[in-house]
């Protein structure tokens, strides 16, 4: 019981480390980094694999192939955001850039995806790609 309660403790104290909303994206990356990538990695079937880069989905080996570098996002995401890296400014506000140009263009050329829907997820994303690329000071130590 002791142990669960200093647990508790440390959570609630890292929570206080960055704002809300960058917490939000530090546990994503936790997630993605310790659950959802090795399980895409190592257990999910070649054939049902899919990763999107740029907006362009890759299938089966080529998704395969670059789940790696994921990933490694993921992983120095998890990384910067929990030890508050410099270096995470302005990388986290240009990968988020990134996502938003993903989403345009994967909107546009999914099969169900129109001009409206491609803007409304860009923009979905713009907001914590400026969140991030203003908070140049919370990650200057």
């Amino acid at each position: 019981m002791e142990s669960l309660k200093r647990t508790v403790k440390k959570i609630k104290q890292d929570w206080q480390v960055r704002a809300w909303w960058m917490n939000l994206i530090f546990y994503f990356c936790i997630y993605m980094t310790f659950i959802y990538m090795p399980f895409d990695l190592f257990f999910k079937p070649v054939a049902e694999d899919q990763e999107v880069w740029f907006g362009f989905t890759l299938t089966g080996w080529g998704a395969k192939i670059t789940e790696p570098i994921h990933w490694l996002i993921y992983g120095f995401g998890a990384y910067g955001f929990w030890k508050m890296k410099t270096w995470m400014w302005p990388w986290a506000s240009v990968y988020v850039a990134q996502i938003v140009i993903a989403m345009f263009i994967w909107n546009i050329l999914n099969e169900i995806g129109n001009l409206g829907t491609a803007t409304i997820s860009a923009l979905i994303f713009t907001i914590p790609m400026v969140a991030l690329w203003r908070s140049r000071k919370e990650f200057s130590g």
